[in-house]
């Protein structure tokens, strides 16, 4: 159902409405989630389809719930274009806990995993990685703070890698693949947690795809895994039964008791997405959003992004203001005009906008207007 109608379906003060429509929150995540999705949770919260029960109090092996998860797996199936000898998994811990479960499920007797190294997650998967196997980094982006990818021709490969991980896209600095790479038989791995759903993607190039929810998908809490079927059941020894994939995959991911009203609410996001048109329709408004907020910082003398233009992040745009002593001052004005989560990483100070599915691109568009503003004021 459209927002507008929604809203006027229910019964809120004009400034609550406002609310759900303004102010913008542009953190890197938990994220904002879209104002429709927001509302049918809440209109379900006590009685979900006058079952008597919240989704929250469902067993989760009941036939209430049960429909609810196979919903959901199934839209996120059509969105993506998952086939059957793929599993989709829902599980716990974020996609922090998958830097652990990867080589635990993948390296399957060899000893030796390749990684790219492009920006701070990559860094952490790498550390994890450590701990079970040789690592290899196939290319490094440290030496250039994060801000470039290294030419194709340089990167290093191993021959005898058990798989290949990589970050599409660095939630913290803004750094983007702009194709997915090439590892010939080697299965690739992807950490998506940032841009997973923001346009379309080929699963079958992939072995593993893992994405922490709560950017793109839904709240924190829960880690979608998409992982082929033929890598599953040759674990390092020692592996705990709950990091073992085969096992998840046996048991619909309902090994233990899951993450209930997170994939719930996951489930409203893919089902709100298909109302939007799909994955086309939304990476020709994410593709618009990321343009619009980039040419305004290039054409600004105040604002500025250090990301090489080849590799820019359709979802997390970090920029800086030419002057820092500013900086409180943007926050604050920002703040007071319905521009919310704007202050930058700690680890790189500055701003970030990020623009995920959820961000009308109205929002985008009052951002660069307050920005514009800013700069004639202050700039």
């Amino acid at each position: 159902m459209p927002l507008i109608l929604i809203l006027k379906s229910m019964m809120l003060t004009t400034q609550q409405k406002n609310r759900l429509l303004k102010p913008y929150n542009f953190s890197a995540g938990p994220a904002m989630l879209p104002a429709e999705v927001m509302l049918q949770a809440q209109t379900e919260m006590l009685d979900w389809h006058h079952s008597g029960m919240s989704v929250m109090e469902m067993s989760h092996r009941g036939a209430e719930y049960t429909s609810i998860a196979q919903k959901a797996e199934a839209d996120l199936r059509e969105l993506l274009a998952i086939t059957d000898d793929y599993a989709v998994l829902f599980l716990q811990g974020g996609a922090s806990s998958q830097f652990a479960m990867i080589p635990m499920n993948l390296l399957r007797g060899k000893t030796k995993a390749d990684y790219f190294n492009t920006g701070a997650w990559s860094e952490k998967a790498i550390l994890e990685a450590q701990k079970y196997c040789d690592v290899n980094i196939v290319t490094d982006s440290t030496a250039n703070q994060c801000t470039t990818i290294a030419d194709k021709d340089t990167w290093q490969f191993s021959a005898d890698a058990a798989y290949v991980h990589y970050t599409p896209n660095e939630t913290i600095h803004g750094l983007e693949f702009d194709d997915i790479p090439d590892t010939g038989d080697i299965p690739l791995v992807a950490d998506f947690s940032s841009t997973l759903l923001s346009r379309p993607i080929d699963v079958s190039r992939f072995g593993l795809i893992y994405a922490g929810a709560q950017k793109n998908i839904g709240p924190a809490g829960l880690c979608i895994v998409i992982v082929r079927r033929d890598l599953l059941g040759d674990t390092v020894a020692g592996t705990p039964t709950m990091f073992d994939y085969k096992i998840q995959d046996d048991n619909g991911s309902m090994y233990n008791t899951p993450a209930t009203y997170s994939w719930y609410l996951a489930g409203l996001v893919f089902d709100w997405l298909k109302r939007q048109g799909g994955l086309i329709a939304l990476a020709e408004i994410n593709q618009r959003k990321q343009q619009k907020l980039y040419q305004a910082i290039d054409n600004s003398k105040l604002f500025n992004n250090p990301v090489d233009v080849r590799y820019r992040s359709w979802m997390n745009v970090p920029f800086t203001l030419a002057d820092d002593s500013l900086n409180t001052q943007f926050l604050a004005d920002a703040k007071a005009a319905g521009l919310l989560s704007l202050k930058g990483h700690k680890a790189l100070g500055g701003m970030r906008a990020s623009i995920y599915n959820a961000m009308p691109e109205v929002g985008v568009e009052a951002l660069i207007a307050f920005m514009s503003e800013f700069e004639r004021k202050y700039g």
